[in-house]
């Protein structure tokens, strides 16, 4: 068992990220190396989290046996054989293998892979990445180019302040720059930059992520913020569209400004196809596409202006396909909600939906989540164990602040983390070990990546769920995970008195902190950033429990979720109104439907069977005259014939109401789907070549 559980642990990792990346990413829609890199990114932060605590246990076992072989014999030395080899250490305690060691030489060239590996990616690669996704040439050499323009002063940034950091150690007599240490200044250089952005997002999920778990157990609560933000993704998708419109009426221009055999027609081309296939069609190339562009003299538009046309297209299509889903969703989960407060005066204690799931359910889940199950769990168990959820995160928070207030402190040992894992060492109980080790630095991730995932920057980066995440905003979280993740696992260190420049001890430090040097080299971070910098956790975790941020972005006019807000009630009644419009119109569908499908089961058979008997019963000679007269009526009559046709189905289908807010009306729907368009996008009056056929 010696490398198994390392071998599992690095399966697991890379299905746990393989699993977010189909969640927030597009497989099919994403360019490969976004994919790969995102993948390999998570990946390897999720490794580092996970293989820690093996790291921890494997160290406290190697102390043991270095200080089992640096002890004196006992004075019952003469007993020889397997008596001799069980006698226990200077602890009283034999010091066994743990199940889930790992050799000696393994762990550090296994963390130097893993490091700078992710170190490479967050600084050098996923930046030109991000650019070239978000680049809109329509060369390799155009985006190449574009990126590297963008990324020489993100660069020359990083470099500024490495440089900082290497003068002082020039201008330090007691220093002499070696590659270790100019290492070493660079690994403090990126744990430093890291270390400040953690404090900030831990300070933040500290507090919400057991407050979220408190407010889900109110139906109240979770109705009105879901009516709130319907409010706001009903504004955010009305601008979308309208964006959408004026890029498309811009790209309409460009495609019939430059023709067929205009030097930019390939750009104009592939323009085109980024945008959406109903406006495609609508942009259908007209005959006088084959005019030569030099015949009239016109204006044409630069490739430079191509190309922001081009990526103004690929952002503004990916923004309204994301409001769009966002948006159903949304109406799925209001819907549910509804129905959670209408089951609860339930007496059958039957949970009933108002509709019923377009896709169908596994008939496993079907079986054990039945309608009486559902009740219990959403009406009667899901809010008690939200509540016990929450309070047992906020202990986890309040030991987590302490400890980062006091981790500092040796004599005594005040850190929960260092107390709990120094009982574990006495006992060598490496199962508990392991364990508390994995659970402490799993809820610090959570806090970490949990408010990555919840950033929003002016709607133009934030991750979205159901494959609704842009290259760009894939690309930015991954650059995060990986500056965060080396200061989170130093940060658990220290906490836990496992690092040698914390706890001041002579003592084998972990695999982790071999590779990353003595941070002594920069004595005001190791002794000074690092000590004292996290205790403005606790002034971040105050600013968070009384909502100062949300307070100050509601008075900038960014509009927040305030229960005691007018400018919240108002869009709390606007979302319901909105929700409750959405609600009549899928249930007329339904109805509509429901009619349909009866009139065919009532009236489709009878129908069928009188057609049948009238046509075994006709004489062939008259089948054939009467052929032969259809078909000479149908040159004439054929708008007529349409006509009675539909009539007649019309007959049989049920009208649906009228919708107000469509942008035209027809006088006959069935005509408007089968008249106003042909193949090619063109309009029925601009391609119509028999207008007198009626006469």
């Amino acid at each position: 068992m010696s490398g198994a559980a390392l071998g599992l642990e690095i399966v697991f990792v890379f299905f746990l990220a393989l699993f977010l990346l189909h969640r927030y990413g597009d497989f099919k829609k994403q360019h490969r190396l976004v994919i790969v890199g995102t993948l390999l990114a998570w990946y390897l932060c999720f490794l580092i989290v996970f293989i820690l605590p093996l790291d921890v246990s494997t160290t406290i076992y190697n102390r043991c046996k270095h200080a089992a072989a640096n002890s004196s014999p006992p004075e019952n030395s003469n007993i020889t054989g397997l008596h001799a080899t069980a006698t226990p250490g200077p602890s009283q305690h034999p010091c066994f293998k743990p199940w889930s060691y790992i050799p000696d030489g393994i762990m550090p060239i296994f963390w130097r892979v893993v490091y700078w590996t992710s170190q490479f990616l967050t600084w050098i690669l996923l930046p030109f990445m991000q650019s070239y996704a978000r680049s809109g040439g329509f060369s390799i050499t155009g985006k190449i180019k574009t990126a590297l323009i963008e990324n020489a002063i993100y660069y020359g940034t990083y470099l500024l302040i490495f440089g900082a950091f290497l003068i002082y150690v020039a201008v330090n007599p007691h220093l002499h720059l070696e590659w270790n240490q100019l290492q070493t200044i660079g690994i403090a250089a990126a744990n430093t930059w890291g270390l400040f952005l953690l404090v900030l997002l831990l300070g933040y999920g500290l507090v919400e992520i057991p407050r979220s778990y408190w407010n889900g157990a109110k139906r109240g609560y979770l109705l009105m913020k879901t009516y709130f933000k319907a409010a706001k993704l009903m504004t955010e998708k009305a601008d979308a569209e309208e964006n959408l419109e004026d890029v498309m009426e811009e790209v309409r221009k460009v495609n019939e400004s430059i023709k067929y055999n205009h030097p930019l027609r390939k750009c104009v081309d592939t323009i085109l196809k980024k945008c959406p296939t109903e406006y495609q069609e609508k942009m259908g190339r007209n005959m006088d596409d084959y005019e030569d562009f030099d015949e009239k003299h016109n204006t044409y538009p630069s490739e430079k202006s191509l190309v922001k046309l081009h990526k103004q297209v690929i952002y503004s299509v990916q923004r309204h396909r994301r409001t769009q889903v966002q948006w159903r969703i949304l109406l799925e989960q209001a819907f549910y909600l509804e129905d959670v407060a209408k089951n609860e005066t339930s007496a059958t204690h039957q949970f009933v939906h108002t509709f019923q799931s377009p896709e169908p359910e596994n008939r496993f889940i079907q079986y054990f989540y039945n309608p009486t199950v559902e009740w219990y769990w959403e009406c009667l168990l899901r809010p008690w164990f939200y509540r016990i959820l929450a309070v047992v995160l906020s202990v986890f928070s309040v030991i987590v602040v302490w400890s980062e207030c006091t981790f500092f402190s040796t004599t005594p040992v005040l850190s929960l983390f260092a107390v709990f894992i120094q009982l574990a060492e006495k006992t060598y109980n490496y199962i508990y070990i392991e364990i508390a080790c994995f659970l402490s630095i799993f809820f610090l991730s959570i806090c970490v990546y949990s408010t990555v995932f919840r950033i929003r920057v002016f709607n133009y980066y934030y991750l979205a769920s159901h494959h609704q995440t842009d290259a760009y905003s894939l690309l930015f979280s991954v650059m995060l995970f990986c500056r965060l993740t080396p200061p989170l696992c130093l940060n658990f260190l220290g906490l836990t008195h496992m690092d040698s420049s914390i706890s001041h001890q002579n003592t084998q430090p972990t695999a982790y902190t071999s590779i990353m040097g003595s941070m002594k080299v920069l004595s005001f971070i190791a002794d000074g950033f690092y000590i004292y910098y996290p205790m403005l956790v606790v002034i971040l975790c105050i600013a968070t429990y009384f909502s100062l941020g949300t307070r100050c972005l509601n008075l900038l006019g960014f509009q927040q979720f305030m229960g005691d807000n007018d400018m919240t009630s108002d869009l709390v009644d606007e979302g319901k109104e909105l929700i409750r419009r959405e609600k009549r119109k899928r249930q007329r569908q339904e109805e509509g439907e429901n009619r349909r499908r009866e009139w065919k089961e009532r009236y489709g058979h009878s129908r069928e069977d009188s057609t049948r008997n009238r046509n075994v019963h006709v004489d062939p000679k008259e089948s054939s005259l009467s052929d032969l007269s259809t078909t000479r009526s149908t040159s004439k009559y054929t708008r007529a014939n349409n006509r009675t046709e539909r009539d007649r189905i019309e007959l049989l289908q049920d009208v649906e109401p009228l919708d107000f807010n469509a942008e035209t009306f027809t006088d006959d729907p069935l005509e408007s789907k089968s008249e106003r368009y042909q193949p090619g996008g063109r309009y029925l009056s601009m391609s119509r070549t028999g207008i007198f056929d009626d006469v």
